[in-house]
C-alpha cells in the first residue's frame, strides 16, 4: 500500500517504485574516510529505497582512473544507477563549482524520477556545499599573483605556501595536501581577493539546498589503516600500476591535476626512475593514511549533523536502513 502523500513547502510528495512519499528536499549523504565502504553502502540502501548515487569523490569523475580510485565496480553500477562518474578526461579540472552545477543538474533528474538521491564520497567539501546549498567564490584568476606564489613555491618549496594558507585558514590548510601546490595558490587568491576564509564559501554560504540525512561511517584508526593498506595492495594485483603508465602515455603528468593522487603520484614517479617499486607503494600507504586523517578533519566525529555508524559492525546496513527509513518517515 502506498503511503499517504506528504506536503511540505506545499507541495505533495511524489512516490517513488518503493512507495515512499519523497519530497523535494530529499537528501542522503554517506560519507567517511577512504576505504571505509561508502560505497557498498550506497549501493545497498539504493536497491532498497529506490535510489540513485551521486559520486561525490572528487577523483571518480575521470575516465581512466579507475583502479586507484576504488571506482564502483561494474555489477556495483549494474545494481544502481550512478552519476558524476567517468564524466571528465584527466586533463580536465573537477573543482566544486563544476561538481556543484553536475550535481544539482542530476539532483533535479533523479527527484522529477521520483527516486531518491544518495549523495557518497569522501571530498568533504563537495558533500556541505551541496548539502548546505554552498556557493562558489567568483574569483577570476590573477595571473601576476598566481605566477609570484608559483615562483615563490620553487624557490622555497611548497610548505612555504601551505603555512601561509594554515595562518589564513586552517580549516581549508586541513583539507588540502600541501604538496598540492595548484590548490593552495586557488586558496590564498580567493582569500586575498575577497578577505574572506575559503572554507566559509563551501560551509555556510546560502539558504541549505535539502534538509539531508548525513550518514557516516567510520573505524577504528587501526583497523582503518590496515583496510587502506590492504586494498592498496589488492589495487596492485588488479592492474593499478598498468593504469598509471597507461595515464603518463596520454600525457598525463604525476603529481599534476588528478593525477596528484596517493598511487598515481608515487608510482609515476617510479615508472620516471624516481623511487623504487616498494618505495612508491609504502608511500602510497603513508599518503592514503594521511588523505583518512584529513577527511576526518571535514566529517568530524563530533559533528551532531553526522549519524555516525561503526563500518565494522555486522548489522551496519540494517542500521543505516533503519535511519533512512525513519527519516523518509518523519519528513526529515
Amino acid at each position: 500500500m502506498l503511503m499517504a502523500p506528504t506536503v511540505i513547502l506545499g507541495r505533495p510528495a511524489a512516490a517513488n517504485r518503493r512507495g515512499l512519499a519523497l519530497t523535494a528536499e530529499r537528501l542522503v549523504c554517506i560519507v567517511g574516510p577512504t576505504a571505509v565502504g561508502k560505497t557498498a553502502l550506497a549501493v545497498a540502501l539504493a536497491r532498497q529505497f529506490g535510489g540513485e548515487i551521486i559520486n561525490a569523490d572528487s577523483r571518480q569523475a575521470y575516465r581512466g582512473m579507475t583502479i586507484g580510485t576504488a571506482k564502483p565496480t561494474a555489477a556495483e553500477q549494474s545494481q544502481a544507477r550512478h552519476h558524476l562518474v567517468d564524466v571528465l578526461a584527466p586533463s580536465e579540472s573537477f573543482g566544486l563549482g563544476r561538481f556543484l552545477e553536475l550535481a544539482r543538474a542530476v539532483l533535479d533528474e533523479i527527484r522529477r524520477r521520483g527516486n531518491l538521491p544518495l549523495v557518497a564520497g569522501g571530498t568533504g567539501q563537495f558533500v556541505w556545499a551541496l548539502a548546505n546549498g554552498g556557493s562558489v567564490p567568483r574569483i577570476p584568476p590573477d595571473p601576476a599573483f598566481r605566477a609570484a606564489l608559483e615562483a615563490q613555491a620553487k624557490a622555497d618549496g611548497p610548505d612555504a605556501l601551505y603555512r601561509q594558507l594554515q595562518q589564513v585558514d586552517p580549516a581549508r590548510a586541513a583539507s588540502i595536501d600541501p604538496r598540492n601546490v595548484r590548490r593552495v595558490i586557488r586558496a590564498l587568491e580567493i582569500h586575498r581577493a575577497t578577505g574572506r576564509r575559503p572554507s566559509e564559501f563551501a560551509s555556510d554560504a546560502g539558504r541549505p539546498a535539502a534538509n539531508p540525512l548525513i550518514l557516516g561511517l567510520t573505524l577504528e584508526r587501526t583497523a582503518l589503516y590496515q583496510r587502506i593498506d590492504d586494498r592498496v595492495d589488492r589495487m596492485l594485483r588488479d592492474g593499478l600500476l598498468e593504469e598509471v603508465a597507461a595515464l603518463l602515455e596520454a600525457g598525463c603528468l604525476p603529481g599534476q591535476g588528478p593525477l596528484s593522487s596517493p598511487g598515481y603520484r608515487e608510482l609515476g614517479q617510479h615508472l620516471q626512475g624516481e623511487m623504487t617499486f616498494e618505495a612508491a607503494v609504502a608511500r602510497t600507504k603513508m599518503q592514503t593514511h594521511r588523505l583518512a586523517r584529513r577527511q576526518y578533519t571535514w566529517f568530524k566525529l563530533n559533528d551532531e549533523r553526522i549519524r555516525w555508524l561503526d563500518a565494522a559492525a555486522p548489522a551496519v546496513v540494517e542500521s543505516a536502513a533503519a535511519a533512512v527509513a525513519e527519516y523518509l518517515k518523519s519528513g526529515g
